[in-house]
């Protein structure tokens, strides 16, 4: 058995109208300290969009979750994130924020691939 780390993630929960704090999973973003990773996977599901306002702004949405993706990765994508570490960069990520892309609770959990946490979790929880 390989050794396990502690992880924390957070789901990007799409509220294409604020005022009336209707939501769904569109993402998920997952940090592992013990290894310096920080990652964020996104799927969006435009009929639940529309479903919840069909003038919702989709390609707004979709650059918003590309966005977070962005800041995982690190580099010329993070914009102002770039030069800080994985932890800066989840934390900024999972700060409350009232946007259409909002990030959830944290959680906590046991993984021995962060990586594979992240599909996991995407498959689970989003898809």
């Amino acid at each position: 058995m390989s050794e396990r780390d502690v992880f924390e993630y957070a789901l990007l929960r799409v509220v294409p109208r604020v005022e009336r704090g209707e939501c769904f999973n569109a993402g998920v973003v997952v940090y592992c300290r013990a290894r310096s990773f920080v990652r964020a996977r996104t799927h969006l599901d435009e009929a639940k969009l529309r479903a919840l306002d069909p003038a919702a702004d989709t390609t707004g949405v979709r650059a918003a979750l590309r966005a977070v993706e962005g800041v995982c990765a690190g580099g010329d994508q993070a914009g102002q994130a770039a030069r800080d570490d994985a932890g800066r960069r989840f934390r900024w990520l999972v700060a409350p924020r009232s946007t259409v892309v909002q990030p959830g609770p944290v959680h906590t959990g046991l993984t021995a691939d962060p990586e594979a946490e992240v599909e996991r979790l995407l498959d689970l929880l989003v898809r």
